[in-house]
């Protein structure tokens, strides 16, 4: 019999008709079954784990934010803002910086490009922490959190670069952040905190009440909750209302069911073991239950008015975070 660690897991459930429960729910099948809950010293084991990572994600977000910004073009602009005002002649003693040349060259005299005053926005990052962003299918991919927070970190750090406000949120709030020389390592340092604060079950979503109207959201998470919890955050979300930029994660086996032979799937939040035979002969129904949630989340998400960009571990980070600053430097 080979093992895996996780239900592609959750999927697998659904397939035959068991949705994964809520956070802190009880586990149950078709009969009623609870599985004890994830031992403290576990979840504190992790956190540790993730706090060593910590500095190499930091890193590798950092590099990323320099190269994807250094290849950005470049914007042509007097102040912050990137709505264009008006020109107007440019006054005695006018900055050299401040002029446009370009209209300056078809007038008789220096002109400045004036732009509307924008304010910074503020960008809150939601980080799923649940168990089964912990889970990899194979030693040499990333576990789907390491990715999420470098994907994260990456998109703060661009953020940060254009004067944008980013803030961390958790199931209490928003999350104060403890001192460290920059902002983006002071957002490092609270993702740590969270994971070891973090519950036994940590939560997948957040609670649209505890945000501010009219705040823009990055949400990063496997997506592997319950259909109808997911539906009615977003819709709450859009009612706050809070434009939320869905970030899913992915591993390549939960998309293509790589298994064969007799295969006993066990969950990483508390959810009973399923044995399948012949597990290869579901691999074409699996397939196709996977398409029809993929194109279920796309109409889900794109319906609330929010955003939705995919990222599976096995594929580089950067040009995930190109289309993530591109959906989310779209005006609205």
């Amino acid at each position: 019999m080979s093992r895996s660690r996780l239900l592609p897991n959750t999927l697998l459930r659904w397939f035959y008709g068991v949705e994964k429960p809520a956070a802190g729910g009880p586990r149950t099948t078709g009969s009623a079954t609870t599985s004890p809950p994830v031992a403290t010293a576990d979840v504190a084991c992790a956190a540790q784990a993730l706090a060593t990572r910590m500095p190499d994600l930091l890193l590798h977000a950092s590099q990323m934010a320099t190269t994807l910004a250094s290849g950005l073009h470049p914007q042509r602009r007097a102040g912050w803002g990137d709505t264009f005002w008006q020109y107007r002649p440019a006054q005695p003693g006018e900055p050299a910086n401040r002029i446009d040349w370009r209209q300056s060259a078809r007038t008789t005299r220096a002109h400045v490009r004036e732009t509307e005053a924008e304010a910074a926005q503020t960008i809150l990052l939601w980080c799923d922490l649940s168990g089964s962003m912990q889970w990899r299918s194979a030693k040499a991919l990333p576990g789907k959190l390491d990715r999420a927070i470098l994907l994260l970190l990456g998109m703060a750090a661009l953020l940060l670069r254009n004067g944008e406000r980013v803030q961390l949120l958790s199931p209490a709030g928003i999350v104060p952040l403890p001192p460290a020389p920059s902002a983006l390592e002071r957002l490092a340092l609270g993702l740590c905190g969270l994971a070891t604060s973090s519950p036994a079950q940590p939560a997948a979503l957040p609670t649209p009440a505890l945000m501010p109207r009219h705040a823009r959201l990055l949400l990063a998470s496997d997506l592997l909750c319950p259909d109808a919890a997911l539906d009615d955050c977003l819709r709450q979300l859009a009612a706050h209302p809070v434009r939320t930029h869905v970030l899913h994660i992915s591993d390549p086996a939960e998309n293509t069911l790589p298994y064969s032979g007799r295969t006993e799937f066990s969950g990483l939040e508390d959810e009973p073991t399923l044995e399948l035979p012949h597990v290869q002969s579901l691999r074409a129904d699996y397939t196709n239950l996977v398409t029809a949630r993929a194109r279920w989340l796309e109409q889900t998400i794109g319906r609330t008015g929010h955003t939705l960009t995919r990222h599976q571990t096995d594929m580089a980070p950067l040009p995930t975070l190109l289309a993530l600053h591109a959906q989310m430097s779209q005006r609205v």
